[in-house]
């Protein structure tokens, strides 16, 4: 990938990637999370609040100047970060970067308890879903007591606590003492991109030079645990454990065992083995994902309530069987065409890599993780899914069950 990475005046890491002949360009801002970090929803009510006006516009005006302008505008809570991106023409590129910068240092945080009643709403929603309440349930277990764990449930017991000086004072925190990460993707000169850079993004506080050393999540045991549904008609069962992140050796082996398990569809093992020949499964898949201070491998099946045990029983069989028996070189090559495949799809637009770059400079794994990450992914043996399936698939671990 041809890529020039600098800073802006104020230190602030600008990674830029010239693609010629596109109409659109894609920007985008990355500051990270920093200690002490605030009460369960404070984030999620502050990335809403962002279009709710600043000091030069109101709510209704900056949704008029961003259509006026067709720019795609979102800000977005991640785990480790919080994610400013536009996407405009060519020749709106000044116009959207005024805006979004008006944004970044003037948002006024208005309408407080609108937001609130609304996100309150719109949870509780999700929280219909089935789906939605196993990985609520997973998620909250895994990482329980660490802000990797502030899942929906968690948020709503906590949002009617919360005031608007909680997200006025955590967003202040997060510009006062961050990491920042700019990326531009776009057929647009680096010159005139760092010009228009420093002059709306330059009097930002300085980035500070490395990521925060924060707390990492622990899982000291397994834990089992159940939620009952009365009026589900399947269940949902949730396994996982905790591995290593993207900055480990063992990435390329992991990304290639959940390929191999459950995330390449109709080839993978527990589609073949639990839905196709057991008739086990509506859903069955593996995931592995991944932020900055840790990362979960974990297999999900939606089945029949009367099916959970030898599910379960599946699961065990199918792991044991990776962790025992050599995957074949065929299945391994498989596996990883599979993985470029998905690694290329993902990387298609000025958007997309952007949003990668920006991503990799934020979690601190380097703008050119990519490249590195294919090499290695072509150096994996048979023995290193072996090594990584015995490392990981361990005795502690969370299984959520939802059943009626």
């Amino acid at each position: 990938m041809n890529i020039k990475v600098s800073e802006l005046k104020n230190n602030i890491e600008f990674v830029y990637k010239k693609n010629p002949n596109t109409p659109r360009v894609a920007f985008y801002l990355n500051f990270s999370l920093n200690d002490p970090l605030p009460l369960p929803g404070v984030y999620s009510l502050m990335v809403r609040l962002f279009l709710q006006g600043t000091k030069r516009y109101n709510a209704q005006q900056l949704s008029e100047e961003l259509d006026k302008y067709a720019i795609e505008f979102t800000a977005e809570m991640k785990l480790d970060y919080v994610k400013f991106k536009f996407i405009c023409l060519n020749e709106d590129f000044e116009k959207a970067l005024d805006i979004v910068s008006d944004i970044v240092k003037n948002t006024t945080f208005e309408e407080f308890e609108k937001e609130r009643a609304k996100l309150e709403g719109e949870i509780i929603a999700e929280l219909d879903s089935p789906r939605a309440k196993i990985i609520d349930s997973y998620y909250k277990n895994l990482y329980e007591g660490h802000n990797y764990g502030y899942t929906n449930t968690v948020i709503l017991e906590n949002l009617k606590n919360l005031k608007k000086e909680d997200v006025v004072n955590a967003y202040s925190a997060i510009v006062q003492n961050s990491k920042k990460v700019v990326a531009f993707v776009g057929d647009l000169d680096f010159d005139y991109v760092k010009k228009s850079l420093d002059e709306k993004l330059g009097d930002i506080k300085p980035s500070i030079s490395s990521l925060p050393d924060l707390k990492k999540p622990v899982l000291k045991e397994k834990k089992d645990v159940e939620l009952i549904q009365p009026d589900l008609n399947q269940a949902h069962i949730l396994k996982g454990w905790y591995v290593d992140s993207a900055d480990s050796e063992d990435f390329p082996a992991i990304s290639l065992l959940n390929i191999i398990l459950g995330a390449s569809g109709l080839s993978s093992r527990l589609f073949l083995e639990l839905r196709d020949k057991k008739g086990l499964a509506y859903v069955v898949r593996s995931a592995y994902d991944v932020a900055r201070l840790s990362a979960n491998f974990s297999i999900y099946i939606a089945t029949e309530p009367k099916n959970i045990e030898v599910s379960l029983k599946g699961f065990d069989e199918e792991i044991e069987k990776i962790k025992t028996i050599p995957v074949s070189e065929e299945e391994l090559e498989n596996a990883k065409n599979n993985l470029f495949g998905k690694w290329a799809f993902i990387s298609e637009t000025n958007s997309q890599q952007a949003n990668c770059l920006a991503h990799y400079g934020i979690m601190g794994f380097g703008f050119d993780f990519h490249q590195k990450a294919v090499e290695k992914v072509k150096k994996v043996t048979v023995e290193d899914i072996m090594r990584c399936a015995n490392k990981y698939f361990n005795d502690k671990y969370v299984l959520s069950i939802l059943k009626p």
